[in-house]
Formats: structure tokens, C-alpha cells, sequence
């Protein structure tokens, strides 16, 4: 009796250890449900509202431009056996909505992408398309699988030299070309962005590479940075940097009488500040990548403090607020010189950024409208600042088609 008893126990004992086992799994798996579904949701609301906090911004920047990525991750709560729980029901549902938000970026940027090559056409005439080259020209500016696997890139040379010594500081310059024998190509300079206090010559390696690969000489440039070093310091050594590349033509292999200016944040203010005061044949074109243009405008109308204290920014680059500086704030904003000489200007903007406002790229383009000066002005609807960080994602892919674009058709004539 005693055994028998003993083995009915251990039977019982064994199956209420597995069904708790089996409730503590059930249980465990539908709290992952939920815990995944909730949080993407919560994420990917980054999609379609404005960043409130400098973190969120740099997350916003990874749920607009990974978007498909997230999309996966917020299914995840779908798998097999959701049904069987209400919190299993309730992250499947928050997952899904989830996914349809952070997949919006993408289905913004069809449209856009549409539209671009007749845009780029109608601003700066036809450009052909070259075909048949290890390296050929986006045929499309935006493409699934390069959104998937990446946008492919081609070896290139790539070599850092030094273009200005200043108070024994050493400037240097990073120099990308195409691999093997090629005869002398347009130069295009690259400005970094960062606030003009921080950033370098590495920030654009992907684009750098890309348009070497398709028959441009690109110089990615340090430049001095502030507070240490306030306006005009960084416009003195871009200007420094060209003078260097033109008196070295012949020995880097480029063409002195064919350069364009690329810059992104602080480095599209530079831009288009050096291009504009040059009054340079030689500079084709220009393009800004959410570059600020107005910088008394931007003093007036600051961004969000919690995202980035602009006015603090432009008083260390110019040396006080407008009341004490107000000549440095407009010898520093491109939108104050416009002239008959003003190259073709290509600017690109995202249309939610929270650290430089669309606005600045509008205005700017009202006035070249006016001036009647050939320019494109790009607004990404769904894009942050620095939305370009994935090279392979909406805003990578259709700024790279744009300015490939842009670049052939300031470098035909």
C-alpha cells in the first residue's frame, strides 16, 4: 500500500510539476509578446512624430531610415500560438500596428523616388545615363534590394594628405579615386558636418567611395572647429583646401576647371557659403545636405532646446548672439549672397528635421527662385537630421541618386 501510494504521489507530483512548467512557459512567452509588441509600437511612433529629446532623435534616425528592420522585429509577436493568450492577442495587435508604422518611411518615399528624375531634369536639363562600367549609375532612385542588402560599393584608392598647416595644426584632407589608370576627373569636396565643433573627414565614407567608383576625384576635408577656432576659421580652410587641390591638379590627377562642393548640417552651410562668396567658374555646382542658410533666421527661431541648443551653437561658431555679432551672422548665412554667378544649387532636407528646420533649405530656394539661379530643393517628408547615416536606407539611396545626378549634369558642360 505503502508503494502503491508512494508511486501515485510521484505521478501527481511529476504531472503538476510539468503543467506548472507548461502555465510558467505559456505565461513567459506571452509577457515576450506583449513586452515586444508594445515597446516596437512605442518606437515606432518615431516614425511619424517629431523627436522630443536628443536621444530619440538619434533613435528616430535608425526607425526611419531601418524601418524594415523594425517592421520584422514588431512581428515577431505573431508567431505561432499568439492566439492563445490575451496578451499574446494584444502584442500580435500592437505588433502590427507597429510594423504598418515604421514600414510609413518607405511608403513615403515611393512617391518621392517617383518623381525625382523628371524634378533633377526639369532643374538642370537631361544627363546620360552610363551603362556597361563595373560601377554603373543608379538606375532607380530607390531599390529594394539595395534597401535589403545594401547599396554595393567598388575598391577605391584612398589616401589622407595634408593641404594647410595652421599654428602648426596639420589639416588634412582624405582623397578618394578610382582604382587602376583613369585621365583627370571633377573633383568634388566634401564638408563634414557637426555643429562646426565636432565631426571629420570619415562621416560620408560610403558616399565618398560610391562616387569615386564613378569617375570623380572626392576630397573629404577637416577643418578647424569651434569654439577654439570661431567663424571664419572652417570657411578659411575650405577656401584653403580648394586652392591646395587646384595648385595639385596635375599631380592628384584631377581637373582644376571642375569642382563641386558637398556638405551636410555644418559642412552644407560651408558649402554653400564657399561657393557662393567665389564667384569661381571653376565651382560647377553646390549641394547641401540640411544645411542651415540663414543663420539670423535661425537665431530668432530656435529649435528645441531638449534636442539641441541651437542658439548656444551659433553664438560659440560666431562669437556672440546677432546683437553683438550681427556682421558675422550675415557673413555667414549663403542666403545673402545670391548673385548672376550663383552655381546650380542642389539642397536636400528632410521635411521633420528637429535640429535644422526645413526652413532654411525653403527660403534659400525661394531665393535662388527669385534670382533666377538653377536649383533643386529635395524634401524627404518622412526624414530626420542625418538621415543619410544609412547609406542603403530611403534617404540614402534618393540623395545618392539625386546628387549622381546633379554631379553629371554641372560636370557636362
Amino acid at each position: 500500500m505503502r508503494i502503491g501510494s508512494s508511486l501515485r504521489w510521484l505521478i501527481v507530483t511529476q504531472y503538476y510539476s510539468e503543467a506548472g512548467e507548461e502555465f510558467i512557459l505559456r505565461k513567459t512567452l506571452s509577457i515576450a509578446r506583449l513586452s515586444i509588441g508594445i515597446l516596437s509600437l512605442l518606437v515606432s511612433l518615431l516614425a511619424v512624430l517629431p523627436a522630443p529629446t536628443t536621444r530619440l532623435w538619434m533613435l528616430a534616425i535608425g526607425v526611419t531610415e531601418w524601418g524594415h528592420l523594425l517592421a520584422l522585429i514588431a512581428l515577431v509577436p505573431l508567431l505561432p500560438g499568439w492566439r492563445a493568450s490575451k496578451m499574446g492577442r494584444i502584442g500580435a495587435v500592437a505588433g502590427i500596428a507597429a510594423a504598418l508604422l515604421a514600414l510609413t518611411p518607405i511608403f513615403r518615399s515611393i512617391p518621392v523616388a517617383r518623381r525625382l528624375p523628371a524634378q533633377l531634369s526639369n532643374a538642370f536639363g537631361e544627363v546620360p545615363v552610363r551603362s556597361n562600367t563595373d560601377a554603373p549609375t543608379r538606375s532607380t532612385p530607390l531599390s529594394v534590394r539595395d534597401l535589403i542588402l545594401g547599396t554595393p560599393l567598388s575598391p577605391v584608392s584612398r589616401k589622407q594628405l595634408v593641404y594647410v598647416v595652421r599654428d602648426n595644426q596639420s589639416l588634412t584632407l582624405d582623397l578618394f579615386q578610382g582604382s587602376g589608370e583613369h585621365p583627370p576627373t571633377p573633383c568634388v569636396v566634401v564638408i563634414h558636418g557637426g555643429s562646426w565643433q565636432s565631426g571629420d573627414s570619415a562621416q560620408l565614407a560610403p558616399l565618398n567611395s560610391y562616387l569615386a567608383a564613378r569617375g570623380y576625384t572626392v576630397a573629404a576635408i577637416n577643418y578647424r572647429l569651434g569654439p577654439e577656432n570661431p567663424f571664419p576659421a572652417a570657411l578659411e580652410d575650405v577656401q584653403a583646401a580648394i586652392a591646395y587641390l587646384k595648385a595639385n591638379a596635375a599631380a592628384l590627377n584631377l581637373m582644376p576647371q571642375s569642382f563641386t562642393l558637398l556638405g551636410r548640417s555644418a559642412g552644407g552651410q560651408l558649402a554653400l557659403l564657399t561657393a557662393y562668396l567665389a564667384h569661381d567658374s571653376s565651382i560647377r555646382g553646390v549641394v547641401s545636405l540640411y544645411g542651415p542658410t540663414d543663420l539670423v533666421y535661425s537665431y530668432a527661431h530656435p529649435e528645441n532646446p531638449a534636442v539641441i541648443d541651437s542658439r548656444g551653437v551659433l553664438e560659440a561658431y560666431l562669437g556672440g548672439n546677432p546683437d553683438q555679432r550681427l556682421s558675422q551672422y550675415d557673413a555667414a548665412s549663403p542666403i545673402n549672397f545670391i548673385g548672376d554667378d550663383t552655381p546650380p544649387t542642389l539642397l536636400i532636407h528632410g521635411g521633420r528635421d528637429e535640429l535644422v528646420s526645413r526652413v532654411q533649405s525653403e527660403r534659400l530656394a525661394g531665393a535662388l527662385e527669385r534670382s533666377g539661379r538653377r536649383h533643386l530643393l529635395l524634401i524627404l517628408p518622412w526624414a530626420t537630421h542625418g538621415c543619410d547615416f544609412n547609406f542603403s536606407g530611403p534617404c540614402g539611396q534618393i540623395s545618392t541618386f539625386a546628387i549622381e545626378r546633379f554631379l553629371a549634369q554641372v560636370n557636362s558642360t
